[in-house]
């Protein structure tokens, strides 16, 4: 729905009722929306929603900015449904460019994804927690916030310090091929092999971790050199989802700035600090037993106290702070939420997801070793171009690839965003390229079918007085895409689009299967061709949100 009808009602209901909530949501077959306010307000007044729905409803149509929409009270519900106008209007906006765009914001956001550790290539576990960070920057982006998209760099802990000790002291060749990342994994798993070997070199790297915090200056440069090379290796990857980060923020700028000594020292002034051989927290007062670790027996400062700093750092120059971390660092994102409120900073809010898995033998590899994200993508899409190749053989080869390459971009993304986040999910091959049903190639279909009857209809005069049922349940549909832009920064839930742009696939179909469109005549092919221009128009800009490529034809 519309945000400024879903506003006018909203603020019309809370204002009569006086409410601070209207309790809007979408009103199913029988309504555009519909309030479940009269419930909350039985026990106040004392009578039956019943009752106080039909007593709202007649002073809800007194308003004058409610005169186009039918209002009724259908038992304790509160019903509005929209006129042909209101549908029109839709039309008339969903045509242009931008659609769903909602108005410029001054709040600025921070956005921080994926920041996995430089020590290895991006798995399958890791590609989750980009894609629904890059779906969610899209989409503060559609709703007009000023937004910046951080990759928060840990360039300084034990396992980078492992690393360095392997290129130091290992045959650190680099094999024909070999992506950055890969190379960097080889050694790091060749390092902790000989660690396993010899305790005496977890004290050497031991020494690189105090050398590296004291700002040494040849094992700064040795950190650096191989924490770049390893990002080069991910930038490559996450090009290939369609994934983008406006700033790399290295977790060591955070020591050399003194910003984690300062953060240091207020905590050491709390009543939760406690000081042994660690300065720790005790938060056992909030619900946390395990202690909250900032400062190790040898002086150097942990993981926790540089994130503290960082978070500090944001919520100073953004009004909005938003993580996205895995289910597994749910402890950790608590007490540093904790932390951050005992601090009195800004609280950051925290997207936790479950884990994307691959069904069972679905990729053969080596016992122990992780499915990395670039396996992933290699054959998701040389399963797209074979499936491509079955539906368009007539095609030539580079454009058969090119089209493989959006269809597998379209697979991964969408499927692991369409689930509820805190959900976990299996990335199953066949349902994800299946162009018949509920996928990301499908909406792509849809759009391209779009694209191709407008092709093939040429000219015609844009028409917005739709009549029939099929027509107005298709604009309709179209009419929810900004509110649920709305909805998806408001929850921080983008599977919220991802469920709407198959819906809107859905009833393009069966419109489009119920209605005749090329070979209706006259002002009935018109408004028909308005609406699929519309849908092309929608589907396009949904798609992009979701980070998807509008391909044009499949």
């Amino acid at each position: 729905m519309p945000d400024d009808m879903f506003a006018i009602i909203d603020t019309a209901i809370r204002e009569t009722a006086g409410v601070t909530d209207a309790l809007l949501v979408e009103g199913g077959e029988h309504a555009d929306l519909a309030s479940t306010v009269a419930f909350s307000l039985a026990k106040q007044r004392r009578q039956a929603p019943v009752k106080i729905a039909q007593d709202l409803v007649a002073e809800l149509k007194k308003r004058p900015e409610l005169s186009a929409i039918t209002i009724e009270a259908k038992g304790p519900y509160i019903n509005f449904i929209f006129g042909n106008a209101y549908v029109s209007d839709v039309i008339r906006a969903a045509v242009k460019p931008g659609y769903g765009s909602l108005e410029k914001k001054t709040q600025r956001v921070v956005l921080e994804h994926t920041s996995a550790n430089p020590n290895g290539p991006l798995h399958v576990g890791h590609i989750r927690n980009s894609i629904i960070g890059d779906t969610l920057a899209r989409a503060f982006r559609k709703a007009g916030y000023p937004l910046e998209v951080e990759y928060y760099v840990n360039d300084m802990g034990r396992q980078i310090a492992i690393v360095v000790w392997g290129f130091n002291n290992l045959d650190n060749t680099q094999l024909p091929g070999e992506k950055e990342d890969a190379h960097i994994a080889r050694i790091y798993i060749a390092a902790n092999r000989e660690i396993e070997k010899d305790e005496g070199i977890t004290q050497q790297v031991n020494v690189l971790m105090q050398r590296v915090e004291s700002g040494d200056p040849a094992t700064v440069e040795k950190f650096k050199k191989e924490v770049s090379r390893c990002l080069d290796g991910f930038r490559v990857t996450m090009k290939d989802l369609n994934v983008a980060h406006d700033k790399f923020v290295w977790e060591s700028d955070f020591i050399r700035n003194g910003s984690t000594e300062e953060i240091i020292g207020r905590l050491k002034e709390k009543p939760q600090a406690r000081q042994d051989e660690t300065l720790y927290l005790d938060l056992s007062e909030f619900g946390f037993e395990n202690k909250y670790v900032i400062r190790r027996s040898d002086g150097t400062s942990v993981y926790a106290a540089r994130d503290l700093a960082f978070h500090a750092w944001k919520g100073k120059n953004f009004d909005r702070v938003i993580d996205v971390l895995g289910a597994d660092h749910k402890l950790i994102g608590a007490q540093l939420q904790c932390t951050m409120k005992v601090l009195g900073e800004k609280v950051p809010e925290i997207v936790f997801f479950e884990f994307v898995s691959l069904p069972e033998g679905s990729m053969s590899t080596r016992a122990g070793k992780f499915i990395s994200a670039d396996d992933l993508i290699t054959e998701v899409r040389k399963r797209a171009f074979d499936e491509v190749t079955v539906r368009r053989p007539e095609l030539p080869e580079d454009e058969r690839r090119k089209i493989a390459a959006s269809v597998g971009l379209a697979a991964i993304r969408y499927d692991i965003v369409k689930v509820s986040p805190e959900k976990s999910t299996v990335f199953d091959w066949k349902e994800a390229l299946d162009f018949e049903r509920q996928s990301g190639p499908y909406i792509q279909y849809a759009h391209a079918r779009a694209c191709s009857i407008l092709e093939k209809a040429g000219d015609f005069s844009e028409c917005f007085d739709l009549e029939t049922e099929q027509e107005i349940a298709l604009a309709k549909q179209i009419a929810r895409f900004p509110g649920i832009i709305e909805r998806v920064v408001a929850e921080l839930r983008p599977n919220l689009l991802a469920i709407y742009a198959r819906e809107l696939a859905d009833t393009f179909n069966s419109f489009y299967h119920f209605e005749q469109v090329l070979k209706s005549e006259g002002k009935v092919r018109d408004r028909r061709l308005t609406l699929v221009k519309a849908v092309q128009n929608t589907l396009k800009e949904a798609l992009e949100t979701l980070g998807i490529d509008a391909i044009r034809s499949m």
